[in-house]
């Protein structure tokens, strides 16, 4: 089947790109990029950088800049989707959706009036064997966005390096992030053909939240 993947940068997307590469012909990633962090569906933090991690990985992208605005950035996917029907053929969309109806739901419908099939390989996945999947797999994810008050100081971490810290949070927030607690950047995984490497980065805190943003960023061989 061929397939283009849902991309946001994130783990959740890397991890679903992962689970079907190799197994179905990915033809395409589709990155919707949002110019504010009010976006109700897209990852915001760094998702201008899905352009170089698809160079890393050797795969084609579209990608599409929305507004954020609440219900009209799915016009924005629609688009995207469609482009990649007409560009590169394909016949399904898979996503990272785990938990969460509203974007489940919402890539569902659009897929339908498309005639894609929506698939959501993450979905209903236990959190914690989620981080575990991520870990095993050798997908190597920076936290680049917190949400949560819990959270204060995970910013830049990797998620192997605080996984342990997160299983003491379960229950009281979404250990794998689905509701908004925190954002990741993959700069590797095994199918990235080269590794990203950050040269220049800022913390940015705005009280209720922080980001850390990657001014520059390269790709370099892998040892």
């Amino acid at each position: 089947m061929k397939i283009g993947i849902l991309y946001s940068g994130g783990k959740d997307s890397n991890l679903v790109l992962l689970k079907l590469f190799g197994k179905e012909e990915v033809k395409v990633l589709i990155s919707i990029i949002p110019k504010s962090i009010e976006s109700y569906m897209f990852h915001f933090p760094n998702a201008n950088l899905t352009k170089l991690q698809a160079k890393a990985i050797g795969l084609p992208i579209i990608t599409k800049t929305t507004k954020a605005e609440k219900e009209k950035e799915l016009e924005d996917l629609k688009k995207a989707l469609k482009e990649a029907k007409e560009k590169f053929e394909i016949e399904a969309i898979a996503s990272g959706a785990i938990k969460s109806k509203y974007q489940k739901e919402r890539i569902d419908r659009i897929a339908k009036e498309l005639n894609l099939e929506s698939i959501a390989p993450l979905w209903q996945m236990n959190e914690e064997e989620e981080l575990k999947q991520i870990i095993a797999s050798g997908i190597k994810a920076i936290i680049t966005g917190v949400f949560a008050e819990e959270l204060k100081g995970f910013l830049g971490k990797e998620i192997e390096e605080v996984y342990n810290e997160l299983l003491k949070l379960k229950g009281r927030i979404n250990i794998s992030g689905e509701g908004g607690e925190y954002e990741t950047f993959v700069y590797d995984s095994p199918i990235f053909k080269k590794r990203i490497k950050i040269v220049e980065k800022e913390e940015l805190n705005f009280g209720s939240y922080s980001l850390l943003r990657i001014k520059k960023a390269v790709l370099e061989n892998k040892d």
